[in-house]
């Protein structure tokens, strides 16, 4: 085993995933990629779901704290002791929400640096009577729940140059318009401005904000979510010292100029923000949540269970958020 220097931040909790999904392969394939270098990682997750890990070496430890020693030349793994996983087969997709939870546990004690979370099924967990649309609102009902400020988690995916985040997440369309208000606009903006600032060191961030209709409403011919919301949104972050500036059309704010005038864009709805990371970098994105006291990121994309099994699930995107959360760990301990 290598000599490992003394690491900045306690290793990353990386969640299982749905073990039905492709998380147990690329979780594999990140390690075999980043062993040897500073991203150390241990997986999160119980006996039973080790079967799904194939011939990598993998090594269980009693606390996360090892991981470091380990790295180079096994998987570290990490379960509570005295937890009950709850099933037997290593498929289980309650085994997800369980890793989650003691994932986010971890990086609440201090005991790990970060959490990223491999993909869930969104509709599997639902149906097992899941409350919370996907991790964003999930990490931030934990949150909640330790009695910390009410956080509003904001999704921000990440690739090359493009930052996007979204003021409304998992949410059909028909239900957009109204969650678009000016509280809400002005909350994404600040939080995005704060976490440029402290996560990625832009000591004055350049935000653009995205319009919600068709050429940005069209002076109100095609929609008055502009003038009326949004616009007195930006107008106040910019009466506080944002650099702010919208409501621009959306079809005008990814191409590669654009993108050269903004740190970041605010945009209204999933897929207006989402389609364009992924047609810069599908491999490369990252999901980082901001406005939580934790750092936690994860690959964009899911869980394709149409690939599981034919071993050619790229581990590019988590392979990105792991690289993302030592980073930002990394700056908000040197900060600290």
């Amino acid at each position: 085993m290598s000599a490992r220097r003394r690491p900045e931040i306690p290793p990353l909790a990386l969640t299982l995933g749905d073990p039905a999904g492709i998380g147990p392969e690329i979780s594999c394939k990140a390690w075999e990629r980043l062993r040897g270098s500073d991203t150390v990682f241990a997986l999160i997750a119980p006996g039973p779901a080790l079967a799904l890990f194939g011939d990598v070496p993998i090594v269980r430890i009693e606390h996360v704290g090892q991981a470091a020693e380990h790295f180079d030349r096994a998987l570290p793994v990490w379960w509570p002791a005295d937890a009950e996983h709850g099933a037997e087969d290593p498929s289980d997709d309650r085994l997800a929400i369980a890793s989650i939870d003691h994932a986010f546990e971890l990086v609440w004690q201090g005991e790990a640096g970060a959490m990223v979370t491999n993909p869930i099924s969104k509709a599997r967990a639902a149906a097992r009577g899941f409350a919370h649309p996907g991790h964003t609102e999930y990490l931030g009902a934990l949150c909640r729940a330790r009695g910390t400020p009410a956080p509003a988690p904001v999704m921000m995916l990440a690739a090359r140059d493009l930052r996007v985040a979204l003021v409304s997440v998992h949410l059909p369309i028909r239900q957009v318009s109204a969650a678009i208000t000016a509280d809400a606009v002005s909350a994404t903006v600040r939080t995005v401005n704060a976490a440029l600032v402290r996560d990625f060191a832009i000591e004055r961030p350049r935000i653009a904000v995205a319009g919600l209709n068709p050429h940005a409403g069209e002076g109100g011919q095609l929609g008055t979510e502009e003038r009326e919301t949004i616009a007195p949104a930006i107008a106040l972050c910019r009466s506080e010292g944002i650099d702010v500036t919208g409501p621009h059309p959306a079809d005008t704010l990814f191409h590669q100029e654009a993108r050269s005038h903004h740190d970041a864009v605010v945009c209204h709805y999933h897929d207006q923000g989402l389609i364009p990371i992924k047609m810069l970098d599908f491999w490369g994105g990252v999901n980082m949540t901001l406005g939580l006291p934790i750092v936690r990121t994860s690959p964009d994309h899911g869980t394709a269970f149409d690939i599981v099994g034919r071993g050619i699930a790229r581990p590019d995107s988590l392979i990105a958020a792991l690289e993302a959360a030592h980073m930002v760990a990394c700056r908000r301990a040197r900060a600290s």
